[in-house]
């Protein structure tokens, strides 16, 4: 049976999605329902994988990872770029696409000479092209 979502369980996914780590006790509070109430109700949306897991954001520049590129590859040879991506520290996420160009890569990395070192590693899978991101005016958004 699907489960469906009513204003209480947006308004606990919205402080959940801003503070993962928030407690239960103040989650009541915001919301004005008592605290076992609340933790049925994050646990049913855990049960039914509407939450699917918690998770910390990294502040990029600050681990040295400030360039964030978009990489669109065209190949043939899938299997070998899914290796390449997950053995590259550098990938963050990868996506089949459609179009021109099959894949979307997002990498973060240190400089631009760090990019050009990875982006050697994929000539031989096809050919591609690099967005460079100049600043992020969105990320992580919410989605409710």
């Amino acid at each position: 049976m699907e489960h469906v979502i009513d204003e209480i369980d947006k308004k606990i996914m919205l402080l959940l999605q801003h503070h993962a780590r928030m407690p239960i006790a103040q989650i009541s509070k915001e919301i004005s329902m008592s605290q076992p109430s609340v933790k049925e109700r994050i646990l049913k949306l855990e049960e039914k994988n509407i939450i699917a897991g918690y998770g910390t954001i990294f502040n990029l520049p600050e681990l040295n990872r400030g360039t964030t590129t978009f990489i669109l590859i065209k190949t043939e040879h899938c299997q070998a770029l899914v290796d390449v991506c997950r053995a590259s520290k550098e990938v963050t996420d990868l996506f089949r696409i459609s179009g021109e160009y099959n894949y979307l890569i997002k990498v973060q990395t240190a400089s631009i000479e760090e990019l050009a070192e990875f982006q050697d590693s994929l000539v031989k899978l096809g050919p591609s092209k690099s967005h460079i991101s100049m600043r992020n005016i969105i990320e992580n958004r919410i989605l409710l």
